[in-house]
């Protein structure tokens, strides 16, 4: 019997989140039993070079010593308090630091966590029930973020999934990434009654989608116009495009900033911050109620605040950036060598792939449109060569500084002879 197989008859779906499923490229999972700097390796003893990182919290590498022993240590004193421990204050404070648009935070276990509290947040600051997401970018399993789009761009949403009430999609509007023009309209027709828009600043739930010039100062300037919240959903770009994380790159300050992945350092920890005077909302100060049993874990606190520190060593992220940036400019060539249409994205440490005849990917239409059955094989293909990418068309890809000349180099090279099979 497969470990697939014996996963599913206890576990739903055989998988603790979709994605792991290989639904999206066929197959079984891989499962993994250890992992270290660039590598992991699965139960049969495979090795594969990775560029998933866990969704993206590996960004020193897997098992990086420095963490390990902040982690190991900090459990020997205990794994949970339920009260509050100086290594949240830490955390918290390294946090302000890197990133300057978040004044006052709240440490929970999970971006979908972040997320939702944030939104809530925003609510009940402002008043107001209304929000925006885009189309394509993913904020979490909450009800108020499964709703795509309805038949026009202001027209009632309708539920993505099951188990979501439909009274939730009256009050949240989904629009297309990227679009100007549409968000100005929303405002011009909702501005008073919206509490809040929320973007991830660069997409990495529809693979790898950049913003237009303009479009995040759009969001800025309504926002602020309409007395609205912007929540940049950086759990994902986060410390992995830059130090200051996307909003550093684009010159944005959002008046909310979820965070998660490498806040956690591998561990289950994420964070929701901004300005005081809307963080002051938050009980006991404010009448906006959350609380997470396991926020702050103090592992959790020491994994992240040991990465948090690596991480702010001089010269990081221009190697980081030029490890990603190699690897997407080989991959970029062998493609058009094998005569095989593939628009490349990168920023820091994260890089997207897409299959197709576009030059640049900005839109969800786009991704759709894209030749998945040739992902599929490629993925796959990869695979055999020992290569782990993310097991979606959809999803945007990982590199660490664990990746050095040796693994981007086998990476292309494997590429190349993959690109001649599919």
């Amino acid at each position: 019997m497969s470990l697939f197989t014996k996963a599913q008859a206890v576990i739903a779906g055989g998988v603790n989140s979709p994605v792991r499923a290989f639904a999206g490229v066929g197959g079984d999972p891989v499962f993994f039993k250890s992992a270290k700097g660039a590598y992991l390796w699965s139960e049969d003893g495979r090795r594969f070079i990775d560029y998933v990182g866990s969704w993206g919290p590996m960004i020193l590498g897997h098992a990086h010593p420095a963490v390990i022993d902040a982690v190991t240590e900090t459990a020997r004193q205990g794994l949970s308090f339920g009260a509050p421990c100086v290594l949240e204050t830490e955390l918290a404070e390294k946090i302000c630091e890197l990133v300057p648009s978040i004044e006052k935070l709240r440490m929970v276990s999970s971006g979908t966590e972040a997320t939702m509290s944030a939104i809530r947040l925003a609510r009940g600051h402002t008043n107001r029930d209304k929000i925006v997401k885009f189309e394509g970018c993913y904020h979490g399993h909450c009800d108020s973020l499964l709703i795509k789009a309805g038949s026009g761009a202001l027209t009632l949403g309708v539920p993505s999934s099951p188990g979501v009430p439909a009274s939730l999609a009256e009050h949240t509007i989904t629009l297309p990434f990227n679009d100007i023009d549409a968000i100005q309209a929303a405002f011009d027709e909702l501005g008073e009654q919206i509490a809040c828009v929320i973007v991830e600043p660069i997409a990495g739930n529809m693979n790898m989608v950049t913003p237009v010039p303009g479009f995040h100062e759009a969001l800025r300037e309504l926002c602020t116009a309409a007395g609205s919240i912007l929540i940049f959903d950086e759990v994902m770009t986060g410390f992995r495009v830059a130090k200051g994380g996307a909003q550093s790159i684009f010159g944005i300050t959002p008046d909310l900033t979820t965070l998660g992945k490498i806040v956690g350092g591998g561990m289950p920890a994420a964070a929701f911050g901004g300005r005081a005077s809307i963080m002051d909302s938050i009980a006991p100060d404010g009448p906006v109620y959350q609380a997470g049993t396991l926020s702050g874990n103090p592992v959790a606190m020491a994994a992240g605040l040991a990465t948090l520190q690596l991480i702010d060593a001089p010269g990081f992220y221009e190697s980081l950036a030029a490890r990603t940036q190699q690897l997407v400019d080989g991959l970029a060539d062998k493609a058009a060598a094998a005569g095989i249409p593939l628009a490349t994205e990168c920023e820091g440490g994260m890089f997207g792939l897409v299959f197709t005849d576009a030059e640049s990917i900005r839109s969800f239409d786009q991704v759709v449109a894209a030749d998945v059955k040739r992902f599929k094989k490629f993925f796959h293909g990869m695979l055999d060569e020992g290569i782990y990418l993310a097991p979606s068309a959809f999803e945007a890809g990982f590199v660490s500084a664990a990746h050095g000349d040796d693994e981007i180099n086998a990476t292309i090279a494997a590429a190349d002879r993959v690109f001649a099979a599919v």
